[in-house]
Protein backbone atom coordinates (compact mmCIF):
# COMPACT_ATOMS: atom_id res chain seq x y z
CA UNK A 1 0.00 0.00 0.00
CA UNK A 2 2.65 2.29 1.11
CA UNK A 3 4.13 1.89 -2.98
CA UNK A 4 1.03 2.46 -4.31
CA UNK A 5 0.96 5.98 -2.17
CA UNK A 6 4.26 6.76 -3.08
CA UNK A 7 3.33 5.98 -6.99
CA UNK A 8 0.52 7.65 -6.81
CA UNK A 9 0.29 11.15 -9.44
CA UNK A 10 -0.67 14.25 -6.27
CA UNK A 11 -2.41 16.55 -8.03
CA UNK A 12 -1.41 20.11 -6.76
CA UNK A 13 -4.07 22.94 -5.96
CA UNK A 14 -2.44 25.19 -8.84
CA UNK A 15 -2.81 22.72 -11.04
CA UNK A 16 -6.24 21.35 -10.72
CA UNK A 17 -7.11 25.13 -11.09
CA UNK A 18 -5.14 25.15 -14.29
CA UNK A 19 -7.24 22.30 -15.60
CA UNK A 20 -10.76 23.48 -14.28
CA UNK A 21 -10.09 26.40 -16.13
CA UNK A 22 -9.33 24.70 -19.39
CA UNK A 23 -12.10 22.61 -19.09
CA UNK A 24 -14.52 25.00 -18.19
CA UNK A 25 -13.59 27.09 -21.00
CA UNK A 26 -13.65 24.48 -23.37
CA UNK A 27 -17.52 23.65 -22.09
CA UNK A 28 -18.80 27.07 -22.88
CA UNK A 29 -16.76 27.26 -25.99
CA UNK A 30 -18.42 24.25 -27.52
CA UNK A 31 -21.97 25.50 -26.38
CA UNK A 32 -21.26 28.12 -28.46
CA UNK A 33 -20.09 26.54 -31.22
CA UNK A 34 -23.06 24.28 -31.08
CA UNK A 35 -25.70 26.51 -30.40
CA UNK A 36 -24.07 28.77 -33.70
CA UNK A 37 -24.38 25.84 -35.54
CA UNK A 38 -27.90 25.04 -34.93
CA UNK A 39 -28.44 28.55 -35.90
CA UNK A 40 -26.67 28.53 -39.01
CA UNK A 41 -27.96 24.83 -40.20
CA UNK A 42 -31.46 25.01 -38.30
CA UNK A 43 -30.74 21.50 -36.81
CA UNK A 44 -33.16 20.43 -33.92
CA UNK A 45 -30.93 18.55 -32.46
CA UNK A 46 -27.67 21.62 -31.97
CA UNK A 47 -30.49 24.17 -31.35
CA UNK A 48 -31.44 21.42 -28.26
CA UNK A 49 -28.28 20.07 -27.07
CA UNK A 50 -26.26 23.43 -26.08
CA UNK A 51 -27.91 24.61 -23.33
CA UNK A 52 -27.54 21.02 -21.58
CA UNK A 53 -23.69 21.09 -22.88
CA UNK A 54 -24.10 24.61 -20.75
CA UNK A 55 -25.71 23.85 -17.56
CA UNK A 56 -24.73 19.94 -17.45
CA UNK A 57 -21.24 20.64 -18.11
CA UNK A 58 -20.11 24.14 -16.95
CA UNK A 59 -22.95 24.66 -14.51
CA UNK A 60 -21.99 21.39 -12.17
CA UNK A 61 -18.03 22.45 -12.15
CA UNK A 62 -18.69 25.95 -11.49
CA UNK A 63 -20.89 24.77 -8.04
CA UNK A 64 -18.63 21.75 -7.17
CA UNK A 65 -14.72 23.29 -8.02
CA UNK A 66 -14.68 26.85 -8.32
CA UNK A 67 -17.62 27.61 -5.62
CA UNK A 68 -15.70 25.08 -3.36
CA UNK A 69 -13.01 27.69 -4.15
CA UNK A 70 -14.88 30.35 -2.40
CA UNK A 71 -16.40 28.70 0.63
CA UNK A 72 -12.78 27.42 1.43
CA UNK A 73 -11.84 30.72 1.35
CA UNK A 74 -14.76 31.81 3.73
CA UNK A 75 -14.10 29.19 6.32
CA UNK A 76 -10.40 27.82 6.20
CA UNK A 77 -11.42 24.80 8.01
CA UNK A 78 -12.81 22.76 4.47
CA UNK A 79 -9.86 21.96 2.80
CA UNK A 80 -10.13 21.25 -0.57
CA UNK A 81 -8.96 17.89 -1.94
CA UNK A 82 -7.40 18.14 -5.81
CA UNK A 83 -8.05 14.84 -6.12
CA UNK A 84 -11.41 14.41 -5.16
CA UNK A 85 -11.85 17.60 -7.56
CA UNK A 86 -10.46 16.02 -10.45
CA UNK A 87 -13.25 12.96 -9.28
CA UNK A 88 -15.65 15.15 -9.55
CA UNK A 89 -14.59 17.06 -13.21
CA UNK A 90 -14.72 12.77 -14.58
CA UNK A 91 -17.93 12.59 -12.93
CA UNK A 92 -19.40 15.68 -14.83
CA UNK A 93 -17.35 15.23 -18.08
CA UNK A 94 -18.68 11.84 -17.83
CA UNK A 95 -22.41 13.03 -17.63
CA UNK A 96 -21.84 15.69 -19.60
CA UNK A 97 -21.04 13.01 -22.93
CA UNK A 98 -24.13 10.79 -21.91
CA UNK A 99 -26.62 13.80 -21.52
CA UNK A 100 -25.71 14.36 -25.44
CA UNK A 101 -26.22 11.01 -26.19
CA UNK A 102 -29.57 10.98 -24.49
CA UNK A 103 -30.54 14.00 -26.67
CA UNK A 104 -28.96 12.78 -30.24
CA UNK A 105 -30.77 9.68 -29.50
CA UNK A 106 -33.76 10.75 -27.73
CA UNK A 107 -33.34 8.38 -25.06
CA UNK A 108 -34.90 10.48 -22.04
CA UNK A 109 -34.40 7.65 -19.80
CA UNK A 110 -30.48 7.83 -19.65
CA UNK A 111 -31.22 11.99 -19.65
CA UNK A 112 -32.91 10.63 -15.98
CA UNK A 113 -30.43 8.55 -15.23
CA UNK A 114 -27.54 11.35 -15.97
CA UNK A 115 -29.75 13.76 -13.35
CA UNK A 116 -29.70 11.17 -10.62
CA UNK A 117 -25.62 10.91 -11.32
CA UNK A 118 -25.56 13.89 -10.94
CA UNK A 119 -27.83 14.41 -7.59
CA UNK A 120 -25.24 11.40 -6.07
CA UNK A 121 -22.31 13.55 -6.98
CA UNK A 122 -23.60 17.31 -5.41
CA UNK A 123 -25.06 15.51 -2.36
CA UNK A 124 -21.60 13.87 -1.73
CA UNK A 125 -20.42 17.59 -2.09
CA UNK A 126 -22.87 18.93 0.04
CA UNK A 127 -22.94 16.64 2.57
CA UNK A 128 -18.62 17.03 3.27
CA UNK A 129 -19.69 20.59 3.59
CA UNK A 130 -22.41 20.54 6.38
CA UNK A 131 -20.68 17.48 8.12
CA UNK A 132 -17.69 19.75 8.59
CA UNK A 133 -19.78 23.15 9.31
CA UNK A 134 -22.56 24.09 11.39
CA UNK A 135 -24.98 26.06 9.87
CA UNK A 136 -25.01 28.38 12.61
CA UNK A 137 -21.17 29.21 11.83
CA UNK A 138 -22.10 28.96 7.84
CA UNK A 139 -24.86 31.49 8.18
CA UNK A 140 -22.81 34.15 10.42
CA UNK A 141 -21.07 34.62 7.18
CA UNK A 142 -22.97 36.64 4.42
CA UNK A 143 -20.75 35.28 1.61
CA UNK A 144 -21.46 31.32 2.86
CA UNK A 145 -25.06 31.96 3.06
CA UNK A 146 -25.07 32.54 -0.90
CA UNK A 147 -22.30 30.08 -1.55
CA UNK A 148 -23.73 27.27 0.32
CA UNK A 149 -27.58 27.72 -1.68
CA UNK A 150 -25.60 27.49 -4.77
CA UNK A 151 -24.77 23.70 -3.62
CA UNK A 152 -28.65 23.62 -2.87
CA UNK A 153 -29.80 24.87 -5.66
CA UNK A 154 -27.85 23.35 -8.15
CA UNK A 155 -29.18 19.81 -6.37
CA UNK A 156 -32.56 21.09 -7.13
CA UNK A 157 -31.56 21.53 -10.42
CA UNK A 158 -30.06 18.16 -10.94
CA UNK A 159 -33.62 16.57 -9.58
CA UNK A 160 -35.48 18.32 -12.32
CA UNK A 161 -33.00 17.10 -15.02
CA UNK A 162 -33.90 13.22 -13.46
CA UNK A 163 -37.89 14.27 -13.65
CA UNK A 164 -37.52 15.95 -16.65
CA UNK A 165 -35.66 12.25 -18.32
CA UNK A 166 -38.72 10.36 -16.49
CA UNK A 167 -41.64 12.59 -17.60
CA UNK A 168 -40.48 12.29 -21.47
CA UNK A 169 -39.94 8.68 -21.24
CA UNK A 170 -43.53 7.77 -19.32
CA UNK A 171 -45.46 10.73 -20.75
CA UNK A 172 -48.85 9.55 -20.11
CA UNK A 173 -48.84 8.75 -16.32
CA UNK A 174 -49.40 12.07 -15.09
CA UNK A 175 -46.76 11.65 -12.09
CA UNK A 176 -44.22 14.33 -12.83
CA UNK A 177 -45.74 17.50 -12.51
CA UNK A 178 -46.78 20.11 -15.63
CA UNK A 179 -44.50 22.44 -14.56
CA UNK A 180 -40.94 20.32 -15.16
CA UNK A 181 -40.03 21.24 -18.66
CA UNK A 182 -36.78 22.12 -20.43
CA UNK A 183 -37.14 25.67 -19.94
CA UNK A 184 -37.86 24.77 -16.21
CA UNK A 185 -34.63 22.64 -15.62
CA UNK A 186 -32.22 25.47 -17.99
CA UNK A 187 -33.93 28.34 -15.57
CA UNK A 188 -33.15 26.04 -12.51
CA UNK A 189 -29.55 25.52 -13.66
CA UNK A 190 -29.28 29.20 -13.75
CA UNK A 191 -30.55 30.07 -10.32
CA UNK A 192 -26.92 28.84 -8.51
CA UNK A 193 -24.39 30.10 -11.07
CA UNK A 194 -26.71 33.72 -10.16
CA UNK A 195 -26.70 33.26 -6.58
CA UNK A 196 -22.70 32.07 -6.61
CA UNK A 197 -22.01 35.70 -8.44
CA UNK A 198 -23.50 37.79 -5.93
CA UNK A 199 -21.78 36.12 -3.34
CA UNK A 200 -18.41 36.75 -5.25
CA UNK A 201 -19.29 40.65 -5.45
CA UNK A 202 -19.57 40.54 -1.86
CA UNK A 203 -16.59 39.10 -0.70
CA UNK A 204 -14.21 40.42 -3.18
CA UNK A 205 -15.53 43.75 -3.58
CA UNK A 206 -18.20 45.51 -1.21
CA UNK A 207 -17.11 43.36 1.97
CA UNK A 208 -13.66 45.72 1.19
CA UNK A 209 -15.30 48.98 1.21
CA UNK A 210 -14.85 51.94 3.92
CA UNK A 211 -18.66 50.86 4.94
CA UNK A 212 -18.69 47.51 5.34
CA UNK A 213 -20.85 47.32 8.05
CA UNK A 214 -23.44 49.09 6.19
CA UNK A 215 -22.62 46.83 3.34
CA UNK A 216 -22.86 43.58 5.11
CA UNK A 217 -26.61 44.61 6.17
CA UNK A 218 -27.54 45.61 2.64
CA UNK A 219 -25.56 42.44 1.05
CA UNK A 220 -27.67 40.00 4.01
CA UNK A 221 -31.08 41.70 3.16
CA UNK A 222 -30.30 41.19 -0.72
CA UNK A 223 -29.57 37.30 0.12
CA UNK A 224 -32.96 37.29 1.36
CA UNK A 225 -34.79 39.47 -1.32
CA UNK A 226 -33.02 37.33 -4.26
CA UNK A 227 -33.34 34.11 -3.07
CA UNK A 228 -36.77 34.29 -1.75
CA UNK A 229 -37.74 36.63 -5.13
CA UNK A 230 -36.51 33.93 -7.44
CA UNK A 231 -38.90 30.99 -5.54
CA UNK A 232 -41.73 33.54 -4.73
CA UNK A 233 -41.23 34.58 -8.81
CA UNK A 234 -41.14 30.65 -9.74
CA UNK A 235 -44.39 29.90 -7.45
CA UNK A 236 -46.11 33.19 -9.54
CA UNK A 237 -45.06 31.28 -12.85
CA UNK A 238 -46.80 28.37 -11.82
CA UNK A 239 -49.95 29.70 -11.06
CA UNK A 240 -49.90 32.28 -14.17
CA UNK A 241 -49.97 35.30 -11.32
CA UNK A 242 -49.82 38.37 -13.66
CA UNK A 243 -49.21 40.72 -10.71
CA UNK A 244 -47.10 38.67 -8.97
CA UNK A 245 -45.33 38.17 -11.85
CA UNK A 246 -44.33 41.57 -12.50
CA UNK A 247 -44.59 43.10 -8.66
CA UNK A 248 -41.28 40.05 -8.34
CA UNK A 249 -39.48 40.86 -11.28
CA UNK A 250 -40.01 44.67 -11.32
CA UNK A 251 -38.28 43.92 -7.38
CA UNK A 252 -35.76 41.96 -8.70
CA UNK A 253 -34.83 44.38 -11.45
CA UNK A 254 -34.50 47.45 -8.93
CA UNK A 255 -31.95 45.63 -7.19
CA UNK A 256 -30.02 44.80 -9.79
CA UNK A 257 -30.08 48.75 -10.83
CA UNK A 258 -28.72 49.41 -7.73
CA UNK A 259 -26.16 46.70 -7.64
CA UNK A 260 -24.92 48.19 -11.10
CA UNK A 261 -24.23 51.85 -10.61
CA UNK A 262 -22.58 50.50 -7.17
CA UNK A 263 -20.24 48.39 -8.69
CA UNK A 264 -19.81 51.16 -11.78
CA UNK A 265 -19.12 53.65 -9.07
CA UNK A 266 -16.77 51.16 -7.04
CA UNK A 267 -14.94 50.57 -10.79
CA UNK A 268 -14.42 53.85 -10.99
CA UNK A 269 -12.51 54.19 -7.81
CA UNK A 270 -10.63 51.20 -8.02
CA UNK A 271 -9.63 52.28 -11.47
CA UNK A 272 -8.34 55.59 -10.17
CA UNK A 273 -6.56 54.57 -6.88
CA UNK A 274 -5.10 51.14 -7.80
CA UNK A 275 -5.15 49.72 -11.26
CA UNK A 276 -7.48 48.44 -14.27
CA UNK A 277 -8.32 44.99 -13.20
CA UNK A 278 -10.26 43.23 -16.13
CA UNK A 279 -11.40 41.23 -14.15
CA UNK A 280 -13.76 43.93 -12.61
CA UNK A 281 -14.59 44.86 -15.57
CA UNK A 282 -15.73 41.67 -16.71
CA UNK A 283 -17.96 41.45 -14.02
CA UNK A 284 -19.76 44.65 -14.46
CA UNK A 285 -20.41 43.61 -18.26
CA UNK A 286 -22.06 40.92 -16.53
CA UNK A 287 -24.53 42.92 -14.22
CA UNK A 288 -24.83 45.09 -17.37
CA UNK A 289 -25.99 42.13 -19.33
CA UNK A 290 -28.42 40.85 -16.16
CA UNK A 291 -30.19 44.34 -16.14
CA UNK A 292 -30.93 43.37 -20.24
CA UNK A 293 -31.58 40.05 -18.78
CA UNK A 294 -34.19 41.42 -16.40
CA UNK A 295 -35.80 44.05 -18.90
CA UNK A 296 -36.40 40.94 -21.27
CA UNK A 297 -37.68 38.76 -18.85
CA UNK A 298 -40.73 41.41 -17.94
CA UNK A 299 -41.24 41.71 -21.73
CA UNK A 300 -41.77 37.96 -21.66
CA UNK A 301 -44.27 38.31 -18.61
CA UNK A 302 -46.25 40.89 -20.54
CA UNK A 303 -46.79 38.79 -23.42
CA UNK A 304 -46.65 35.02 -21.20
CA UNK A 305 -49.29 32.74 -22.02
CA UNK A 306 -48.88 29.72 -19.18
CA UNK A 307 -46.19 27.95 -18.03
CA UNK A 308 -44.98 25.05 -20.36
CA UNK A 309 -46.85 26.49 -23.61
CA UNK A 310 -44.68 25.70 -26.78
CA UNK A 311 -44.31 28.71 -27.75
CA UNK A 312 -44.52 30.47 -24.04
CA UNK A 313 -45.16 33.86 -25.76
CA UNK A 314 -46.71 34.23 -29.04
CA UNK A 315 -44.39 33.35 -32.04
CA UNK A 316 -43.71 36.49 -33.38
CA UNK A 317 -42.15 37.95 -30.09
CA UNK A 318 -39.80 34.94 -29.58
CA UNK A 319 -36.98 37.04 -30.07
CA UNK A 320 -38.12 38.41 -26.52
CA UNK A 321 -37.79 35.03 -25.12
CA UNK A 322 -34.48 33.94 -26.67
CA UNK A 323 -32.80 37.18 -26.43
CA UNK A 324 -34.16 36.59 -22.46
CA UNK A 325 -32.43 33.80 -22.21
CA UNK A 326 -28.75 34.21 -23.79
CA UNK A 327 -28.60 37.93 -22.13
CA UNK A 328 -28.24 35.53 -19.10
CA UNK A 329 -26.85 32.62 -20.97
CA UNK A 330 -24.07 34.08 -22.90
CA UNK A 331 -23.84 37.45 -20.43
CA UNK A 332 -24.54 37.57 -17.11
CA UNK A 333 -23.56 34.05 -16.26
CA UNK A 334 -20.67 33.62 -18.84
CA UNK A 335 -19.18 37.49 -18.41
CA UNK A 336 -19.70 37.15 -14.64
CA UNK A 337 -17.43 33.31 -14.34
CA UNK A 338 -14.68 34.53 -16.63
CA UNK A 339 -13.97 37.45 -14.05
CA UNK A 340 -14.20 35.40 -11.26
CA UNK A 341 -11.69 33.39 -13.15
CA UNK A 342 -9.20 35.67 -13.94
CA UNK A 343 -9.46 36.60 -10.16
CA UNK A 344 -9.68 32.88 -8.48
CA UNK A 345 -7.44 31.02 -10.75
CA UNK A 346 -4.16 33.10 -11.14
CA UNK A 347 -4.02 33.72 -7.02
CA UNK A 348 -4.62 29.91 -6.77
CA UNK A 349 -1.88 29.20 -9.53
CA UNK A 350 0.72 31.94 -7.78
CA UNK A 351 0.81 30.45 -4.72
CA UNK A 352 -0.06 26.86 -5.19
CA UNK A 353 -2.75 27.52 -2.34
CA UNK A 354 -5.92 29.55 -1.71
CA UNK A 355 -3.67 31.81 0.64
CA UNK A 356 -3.77 34.96 -1.86
CA UNK A 357 -7.35 34.70 -2.17
CA UNK A 358 -7.74 34.77 1.35
CA UNK A 359 -5.68 37.98 1.70
CA UNK A 360 -5.77 41.34 0.89
CA UNK A 361 -3.88 40.79 -2.50
CA UNK A 362 -6.75 38.64 -4.61
CA UNK A 363 -7.34 42.02 -6.44
CA UNK A 364 -3.46 43.13 -6.30
CA UNK A 365 -1.62 43.33 -10.18
CA UNK A 366 -1.07 39.63 -10.01
CA UNK A 367 -0.92 39.27 -13.94
CA UNK A 368 1.27 41.17 -16.52
CA UNK A 369 0.57 44.28 -18.21
CA UNK A 370 0.39 42.15 -21.46
CA UNK A 371 -2.29 40.01 -20.27
CA UNK A 372 -4.33 42.48 -18.44
CA UNK A 373 -4.41 44.61 -22.23
CA UNK A 374 -5.57 41.28 -23.90
CA UNK A 375 -8.24 40.50 -21.55
CA UNK A 376 -9.76 43.85 -22.18
CA UNK A 377 -9.28 43.43 -26.13
CA UNK A 378 -11.05 40.17 -24.94
CA UNK A 379 -13.71 41.47 -23.03
CA UNK A 380 -14.50 43.82 -26.41
CA UNK A 381 -14.95 41.40 -28.68
CA UNK A 382 -16.86 39.12 -26.57
CA UNK A 383 -19.43 42.00 -25.23
CA UNK A 384 -19.96 43.02 -28.96
CA UNK A 385 -20.47 39.54 -29.90
CA UNK A 386 -23.12 38.79 -27.27
CA UNK A 387 -25.15 42.02 -27.96
CA UNK A 388 -24.91 40.60 -31.52
CA UNK A 389 -26.69 37.94 -30.85
CA UNK A 390 -29.31 39.50 -29.12
CA UNK A 391 -29.57 42.41 -31.85
CA UNK A 392 -29.47 39.23 -34.49
CA UNK A 393 -32.87 38.05 -32.38
CA UNK A 394 -34.72 41.14 -32.92
CA UNK A 395 -33.50 41.09 -36.60
CA UNK A 396 -34.46 37.43 -37.04
CA UNK A 397 -30.92 37.43 -39.04
CA UNK A 398 -29.20 33.65 -38.53
CA UNK A 399 -26.12 34.27 -40.49
CA UNK A 400 -25.65 37.09 -37.79
CA UNK A 401 -26.34 34.99 -34.92
CA UNK A 402 -24.09 31.88 -36.14
CA UNK A 403 -21.29 34.39 -37.35
CA UNK A 404 -21.92 36.33 -33.66
CA UNK A 405 -22.06 33.16 -32.11
CA UNK A 406 -18.55 31.49 -33.39
CA UNK A 407 -16.86 34.99 -32.22
CA UNK A 408 -18.24 34.74 -28.44
CA UNK A 409 -16.67 31.22 -28.33
CA UNK A 410 -13.31 31.91 -29.69
CA UNK A 411 -13.56 35.36 -27.12
CA UNK A 412 -14.64 32.86 -24.12
CA UNK A 413 -11.61 30.46 -25.44
CA UNK A 414 -8.88 33.08 -25.57
CA UNK A 415 -9.12 32.88 -21.14
CA UNK A 416 -7.65 29.72 -21.50
CA UNK A 417 -5.26 31.05 -24.17
CA UNK A 418 -4.60 34.01 -22.57
CA UNK A 419 -3.81 32.76 -18.68
CA UNK A 420 -2.07 30.09 -20.18
CA UNK A 421 0.90 32.78 -21.53
CA UNK A 422 0.75 34.28 -18.23
CA UNK A 423 1.08 30.80 -16.25
CA UNK A 424 4.24 30.05 -18.31
CA UNK A 425 5.35 33.44 -17.94
CA UNK A 426 5.42 33.16 -14.13
CA UNK A 427 6.52 29.35 -14.24
CA UNK A 428 10.18 30.49 -16.14
CA UNK A 429 10.37 33.59 -13.70
CA UNK A 430 10.59 31.12 -10.45
CA UNK A 431 12.60 28.61 -12.75
CA UNK A 432 15.31 31.44 -12.82
CA UNK A 433 15.52 32.20 -9.00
Amino acid sequence: MQNANKNRLVIEPGAMARIYLSVSVVIITAAAFLGAAGAWTGSAFLNTVHPYVFFTGFGNLAILILNRYLISVICPELEVDPEKQMRYLYGVLLSLFLVVLAVYMNWPLLKALVGLFLIIIVSVAAKEIFSELFVGRLWREVSARYYIFDVIFLLVANLGLFTLGLKEAFPETGIIPFFVTQSSYFLGSSFPLSISVMGFLYTYVWRRSSKAKLIKQLFSIWFYVFVSGVLVFLIAILMGNYIGMMLVSHTLMFGVIVLLIGFARYLHRFFSTQFRHPALAFLLSGLAMLFAASAYGILNIYFFKSFGAVPPIPEERMWIYHSHTHAALLGWITFSFTGMIYIVVPAIVKSNSLELLRSEKALSQLLDEMTLSRAFGQLTIAFVSATSVLLAFYLKSNSLMAFAGVVFGFAVYYSRVNLGKAFRGLSEQAAQK
